[in-house]
């Protein structure tokens, strides 16, 4: 009897443990990103931005400024690293000194978010084939509640 407790508050401790785990997974990602950057189709100022998937099989990536005064929302694909991330973080292509959102990542996670390339990008790819594209990476954290 009570081996069948503690199997039964094992399972119920591992049950809290994933649904805290889920519930952080859909928070919000807070970023401050310090150039303009393209998102999609849309060209978004340097600022601070809340980003997080959404949609059915959150395959929407939703990013807003803090200020409201710019958003986007762009289709993506699922992406696997091969370790589990240590740190929430936003991946950009650069070409010369235009950025371009490409990976959402979340801490704990080996799965992430790949943007769907634009033709825009598609295209200072090909141009930038005589010059090395880069990439940056931005750490996120959670939004902070104390508003």
């Amino acid at each position: 009897m009570k081996r069948r407790a503690l199997v039964m508050a094992g399972v119920m401790a591992l049950t809290v443990m994933a649904a805290t785990r889920v519930a952080q997974a859909q928070e919000p990602l807070a970023v401050n990103i310090p150039f303009d950057f393209v998102a999609g189709n849309q060209v978004l100022p340097a600022g601070e931005y809340s980003v997080q998937a959404s949609g059915p099989g959150k395959t929407l990536i939703l990013i807003d400024r803090k200020d409201s005064a710019a958003s986007a929302i762009i289709n993506s694909n699922a992406v696997v690293a091969n370790e589990i991330q240590s740190q929430s973080k936003l991946v950009f292509d650069r070409y010369g000194d235009r950025y371009f959102l490409s990976q959402v990542w979340a801490a704990g996670n080996s799965r992430g978010r790949q943007l769907l390339k634009s033709g825009r990008e598609k295209e200072m790819a090909q141009a930038a084939e005589i010059e090395v594209p880069g990439q940056i990476t931005l750490v996120a954290g959670l939004p902070c509640t104390n508003r």
